[in-house]
């Protein structure tokens, strides 16, 4: 099963989905209040959170806020409006997918499954150690990323990337040296049944380079995308 936090104070809906998303695999629990919804997040285990924006005491981005502060779970956002606007600022945050209300719950549980299908598994360390092989391993400076665990250190210091931040990142650096357009980003990404915009690719590369700091391996090729450095420069590098 799928255990998954609903955090919304719409409890006809919470009943709603609940008791529809069990024949798919998926255990929904629910949260009416965020600060109640936080506690729970650190006292339990959950493989995806539900998040909805309008909510009493604190909105959802604030939530969220709180959540990406020490957490990478996958996060799926209810807008009421699903405007462009909403949809940055969450992405921006550190969302995972969208979903505009009203919605059908068969959507929702499609998006669900997604983002827990890309989330990078939760490793033992020990076990980690003794499974890796440099056929799993990207190397490139001091970036190393291990797709066996979908694990990436920075100066084996462990970076937290959400799926989507892991999905751009693979994507770039096991192509050194190649120039990516924002369509062709788009398009990758895109066969995680994500629904993204042009804009969404500028603020996933903006996030990947506040956590790869202080490196700078991704470049700006002006005007038409993005290119991995073959050599990931520390600090010194100018975008072109």
């Amino acid at each position: 099963m799928i255990r998954t936090l609903l955090i919304d104070d719409d409890e006809k809906l919470a009943t709603l989905l609940i008791e529809y998303t069990e024949r798919y695999g998926i255990s929904i629990q629910s949260e009416l209040n965020p600060r109640d919804a936080l506690n729970r997040l650190k006292a339990e285990t959950f493989d995806c959170v539900i998040l909805d924006v309008m909510l009493p005491d604190m909105d959802g981005f604030e939530v969220l806020k709180h959540i990406r502060s020490d957490s990478a779970i996958p996060v799926v956002m209810l807008t009421a409006r699903g405007e462009v606007t909403d949809r940055v600022v969450g992405l921006e945050m550190g969302a995972d997918d969208y979903l505009p209300k009203p919605f059908d719950p068969r959507e929702l549980v499609a998006r669900i499954s997604a983002v827990v299908k890309r989330r990078p598994p939760s490793t033992d360390r020990n076990a980690t150690n003794e499974k890796t092989n440099t056929s799993n391993l990207l190397q490139s400076g001091d970036i190393r990323i291990d797709t066996n665990t979908r694990t990436v250190t920075h100066a084996d210091n462990e970076v937290g990337l959400t799926t989507m931040e892991y999905q751009l990142l693979l994507l770039l650096a096991s192509s050194p040296g190649k120039d990516f357009s924002r369509d062709e980003i788009l398009s990758e990404l895109k066969g995680t049944d994500n629904e993204l915009f042009s804009r969404s690719v500028d603020i996933l590369i903006s996030r990947l380079r506040a956590k790869l700091k202080p490196a700078k391996p991704i470049q700006t090729v002006h005007g038409y995308g993005y290119c991995w450095l073959q050599s990931a420069p520390p600090t010194d590098t100018v975008d072109r």
